[in-house]
C-alpha cells in the first residue's frame, strides 16, 4: 500500500470513522513490518494492538478493566473520608480550644451591668416591648389580605355551585337502583322460566 493511503486509513481511525475492513487493512500493513519512515510511529501501536488481541480473552479485559475501576473507586473514597476525618477532627479541636477560652476569659470578668438604676432598666425594655409589638402589628396587617382573597373568592364559588349540585344529582340517581315497571318485571321471569 502506498503511504498516502496509510495516512488516509490512519486518519480515518483516529477520527472513529473507520471500517473493520479499514482497520484489518492497517493491522496487515504494520504487521508485515515494511513500514515507511513517515508512519513508523504508528507501528508499535498496532504491534501493541493485535499482540492484545491475540493473547487476551475479550471476557478476561472486561474482568480486568472492572477490577481496576473498582479498586481505584476504593481508593478514591477511603483518600476522600481520611481528609473528612481529618478536617472535623480539626474542626473539632478548633471549637474546644475557643469554647475553653471563652469559659475561662468570662470567670475571669463578672458580667457588668449595662445600666445604672432600675428604672433605666425597665425604659428600655418597655421601649424595646412597644417596637416588637408594632412589629408584631404590622406582620399582621398582612393577614388582611387573605380576607380579600376570600371576597374575590366568593363570585367563583357561586358560579361552581350548580356544577356540582348537578354532579351531584348524577351520582345519587347512579346509585338508586332501578325500578322496573310490574308487567317488564313478568315479561322477564317468563323468558328466564322458558329458557331454563
Amino acid at each position: 500500500m502506498k503511504t498516502k493511503e496509510i495516512k488516509q486509513l490512519l486518519q480515518l481511525y483516529f477520527n472513529g470513522e473507520s471500517t473493520l475492513e479499514d482497520e484489518r487493512r492497517l493491522e496487515k500493513y504494520f504487521q508485515l513490518g515494511d513500514v515507511a519512515k513517515e508512519v513508523e510511529e504508528y507501528a508499535e501501536f498496532f504491534g501493541g494492538i493485535l499482540e492484545l488481541t491475540s493473547t487476551v480473552d475479550d471476557s478476561q479485559i472486561e474482568e480486568d478493566v472492572m477490577d481496576f475501576i473498582l479498586e481505584n473507586e476504593h481508593k478514591e473514597k477511603t483518600k476522600y473520608l481520611g481528609m473528612w476525618k481529618m478536617v472535623t477532627g480539626i474542626a473539632a479541636s478548633i471549637i474546644i480550644v475557643l469554647g475553653g477560652f471563652l469559659f475561662i476569659q468570662q470567670k475571669q470578668k463578672p458580667f457588668d451591668d449595662t445600666f445604672e438604676t432600675p428604672e433605666q432598666a425597665y425604659a428600655y425594655a418597655q421601649q424595646t416591648l412597644q417596637f416588637v409589638s408594632s412589629e408584631y402589628r404590622k406582620g399582621l396587617a398582612e393577614f388582611s389580605n387573605f380576607e380579600k382573597l376570600h371576597k374575590a373568592n366568593n363570585p367563583i364559588k357561586k358560579g361552581i355551585t350548580p356544577v356540582n349540585e348537578f354532579y351531584e344529582g348524577i351520582e345519587k340517581m347512579s346509585r338508586v337502583p332501578s325500578i322496573t315497571p310490574p308487567k317488564e318485571k313478568e315479561k322477564k321471569e317468563t323468558i328466564a322460566a322458558d329458557s331454563v
